[in-house]
């Protein structure tokens, strides 16, 4: 189901984190994940998102919802962007409930003691996060 023309994947370059993957590895694994869907774009930006939509005069930002604890968090931003910015509207999707328990750090973590990651990530995400975290500790990380 097509809901929307064009979708942007914006990639948050945040300083107060550090996360595994750089904002540059993170687009590239982004886009590789699309490639052939020239629908879809993949852009990083710094500061507020609703600047950032705005400047894209992107509508809609789509937020997802795994559990109730991330609906008040959502919530609460949702109402702060739209009071930064009034044109832009939040749209909330909830995940497959395959995934809507997984999170980026429980993911790292399955990953970091050799466990099982192929069915909760794509083929291409679960290989680089098991060289990452191989490199970072000089050994390999079986499949």
């Amino acid at each position: 189901m097509n809901v929307f023309d064009e979708i942007v994947v914006a990639v948050l370059e945040n300083p107060k984190k550090a996360p595994l993957f750089s904002t540059k590895e993170r687009m590239i694994m982004i886009r590789a994940l699309f490639e052939g869907r020239p629908n879809i774009r993949v852009e990083s930006f710094r500061g507020l998102l609703v600047e950032f939509a705005r400047s894209r005069k992107i509508r809609v930002v789509i937020r997802g919802l795994r559990a109730i604890s991330d609906f008040e968090y959502e919530l609460q931003m949702a109402f702060m962007n739209r009071n930064l910015c009034a044109d832009v509207e939040t749209f909330f999707m909830m995940p497959s409930v395959k995934y809507s328990f997984l999170s980026s750090s429980m993911v790292r973590e399955i990953a970091s003691f050799g466990g099982p990651i192929d069915d909760i990530v794509p083929e291409l995400v679960a290989r680089r996060l098991r060289d990452k975290i191989g490199k970072q500790r000089k050994v390999k990380i079986p499949k």
